[in-house]
């Protein structure tokens, strides 16, 4: 018992929702990010908390894997490989991101050519052994890194080492014994998958970030000790379950994408409870929005992922698309005259204009306070006052340039970063064929829900819904999150020579695989979902389809195959009499460590009044607006827009088309 503790560090703000587990009380908070130290920005907020003795979990959303991979800030790293496959890594793939651009420049990666080593091994495609591993020259490699002492860690792929791994895990061996303190990743331990140059990409990117993970989340648990905090400490995993410090040390690609997750966890619980089977997320921050969708109660999972083009990725993730649209997103005019929103971010230092903190360029919060959306008396609660003065004077040389009055700048801005938004709706819905009118739109971030009547339209999304703690959704899914394990491997067996004891075997060793990882990090009561991966022959993308065990009967045999039919003519249009094959094993293990109840509120005798009025400028201009606490509506109230509803960390803006309904747990459900 005690409290279940998230925290999600964003580019902005870190946030923190508290769980009491003794009687279902729920507190949400944040602070200003420390971006240099981002351990300093969580150790502020539990000193604001005050109850340290009495948590008893915390689950981490960290961007330190994200971070160093973006900003290329890793480890020298040593890339060992079969001889002749030194430059798997540096000729990648024949495609390129711009065809036409000829000064465009392939992102090299995270090894230099310089530290690529060959070594005298060979495993065949059918995983037999071709020649055997010369254990004298990956010694004498160990002896030169000793040497020269510049090598920090190591990443070692060789060819069709997901079929026989003996290889790769005695060179591991070897560095260990030799280099002990240097971090060695292997491939068939990273990604057991065939396809080389994603396999080296993802092996690579794991052993340039371990280094720096290790060191960041030693260093936190050592400041959380010192600060009197004995709680376990768990980090998100990029799948949306959890693992442990060491855990996510030993393989800390598993957090690439580590805190987006929360929100996507915390929508489909919140789901779950309503009865919606579809919905669209869409997590607007301080400097990012991601979006992603939950279709018939389930969540995307994606393994196609780069953290920049060229450099992919593949470990499982909840599908999550980010553009670069948030709170502090900077408007400009570019070189054509017009009006541009974002990339580009103020951050949290210097942060808008309104947050007085020396920042001058002009954003989208700043123009959401010179509306009157944002109050800038009543922004955290009261707790950090705006400049609605240096707001406008941002705003102005805009309006100027434009021709403006500085509200229609202002809500050109507002109206520039909604449509870069609806864009990224669209590669989640429209582009994957679904109909938006089939979702609703889930609204949070800070500042998501100031923008959720004007995506509705925009959008042609019929119903949003506004959760609790939207400033803080993500941190609230973590208190959420289960522990969760997934495992793979490249297994090819063809549907008119089925190997069935092979098939089992291989699954059997997943399924292993995944309890003994969860059993590992405590976790015994563990719920397992399998999968193959099928392909007609001569194709080269698969369809995931699940199977039911791990024996392999002809009566599963043949519902599996047709269920690939089913499946591929649901998606392509036709099916084939060929036969086909299986490339992947997919096993997936849950242990149940997130349940919680929810809250429910009181219900409504009244109607509820507002505390206040302001004007709000609309797409008709000003328009005297009612404006709401949220923390006073109950259960059943209806409000009909125009209106503000007030909260901590956020303000739902309704539109004057818009009418919002408070379900019984206090989400606000609006409809046009």
């Amino acid at each position: 018992m005690g409290y279940r503790l998230g925290i999600d560090i964003g580019g902005t703000f870190t946030d923190f929702v508290a769980y009491d587990e003794s009687n279902r009380a729920l507190k949400a908070w944040k602070n200003l990010s420390t971006p240099h130290d981002p351990i300093q920005g969580i150790m502020t907020g539990l000193r604001s908390f005050g109850e340290i003795d009495a948590i008893g979990g915390i689950r981490l959303g960290t961007t330190v894997a994200t971070n160093s991979l973006l900003e290329g800030k890793g480890a020298r790293i040593a890339y060992v490989t079969t001889q002749g496959f030194r430059d798997v890594p540096f000729i990648g793939r024949g495609n390129r991101r711009h065809h036409y651009d000829l000064a465009w420049v392939k992102p090299k990666p995270f090894v230099k050519r310089r530290d690529a080593f060959e070594i005298d091994e060979r495993i065949g495609p059918s995983g037999s052994v071709i020649k055997a591993l010369n254990e004298g020259e990956v010694e004498a490699l160990a002896e030169k890194f000793a040497t020269e002492g510049e090598i920090e860690a190591i990443a070692v792929v060789l060819l069709h080492s997901y079929l026989t791994p003996a290889h790769e895990q005695r060179i591991k061996e070897i560095f260990k014994e030799k280099l002990p303190g240097v971090p060695v990743s292997i491939s068939y331990e990273v990604l057991p998958k065939w396809k080389e140059h994603f396999r080296s990409s993802t092996t690579i990117c794991d052993a340039f970030i371990k280094p720096v993970v290790t060191s960041q989340l030693g260093s936190m648990r050592r400041e959380l000790d010192e600060q009197g905090v004995k709680a376990q400490v768990v980090v998100m995993r990029s799948n949306g379950g959890e693992m442990s410090l060491d855990a996510a040390v030993e393989s800390p690609i598993q957090i690439a994408v580590s805190g987006p997750t929360g929100g996507v966890i915390a929508a489909k619980r919140t789901a779950e409870l309503l009865g919606l089977p579809n919905l669209v997320t869409l997590d607007m921050g301080g400097t990012s929005t991601d979006v992603s969708t939950v279709v018939d109660g389930k969540e995307k999972f994606t393994t196609d992922f780069e953290i920049e083009w060229g450099r992919p990725i593949q470990i499982p993730m909840i599908d999550i698309r980010t553009i670069g649209a948030g709170g502090g997103s900077i408007a400009r005019i570019d070189a054509g005259g017009m009006l541009v929103v974002g990339p580009e971010s103020a951050g949290a230092n210097p942060g808008p204009a309104c947050y007085g903190r020396g920042g001058t360029l002009p954003t989208v919060t700043d123009a959401n306070v010179v509306l009157g959306r944002i109050s800038a008396e009543n922004f955290l609660g009261g707790s950090m006052g705006l400049d609605a003065a240096a707001a406008r004077k941002a705003i102005e040389p805009l309006a100027e340039a434009l021709g403006y009055s500085t509200e229609q700048a202002a809500l050109a801005i507002v109206r520039i970063a909604n449509n870069n938004m609806v864009g990224a709706l669209h590669t989640v819905l429209t582009e994957q064929g679904l109909d938006p009118r089939d979702f609703v739109l889930v609204a949070f971030g800070g500042a998501g829900p100031p923008h959720i009547s004007d995506l509705m339209t925009e959008a042609s999304i019929p119903r949003g819904l506004v959760p609790n703690f939207p400033g803080q959704f993500s941190a609230f899914g973590f208190t959420m999150a289960d522990a969760r394990v997934d495992r793979y491997r490249t297994v090819q067996l063809n549907s008119r020579f089925f190997d069935r004891d092979r098939a089992a075997s291989a699954m059997r060793a997943l399924v292993e695989e995944c309890r003994a990882e969860l059993a590992a990090q405590g976790h015994h009561d563990v719920i397992i979902s399998r999968s193959v991966e099928m392909r007609y022959l001569g194709q080269n993308y698969e369809l995931e389809i699940p199977v039911e065990a791990d024996a392999f009967t002809d009566e599963e045999i043949a519902a599996v195959i047709e269920t690939f039919h089913s499946q591929h003519e649901a998606r392509f249009g036709f099916r084939l009499a060929d036969h086909m094959e299986i490339v992947n094993f997919l096993v997936t293990g849950i242990a149940r460590t997130g349940q919680l109840e929810f809250p429910v509120i009181a219900d409504a005798t009244g109607p509820v009044e507002p505390v206040t009025r302001r004007p709000v400028w609309f797409q008709q201009g000003w328009i005297d607006t009612a404006v709401y606490a949220r923390d006073e509506l109950l259960a059943g109230h209806t409000i009909s827009g125009p209106a503000l509803i007030e909260e901590n960390a956020s303000v739902t803006v309704l539109a004057p088309d818009k009418t919002l309904t408070v379900d019984r747990y206090g989400n606000l459900l609006i409809s046009a």
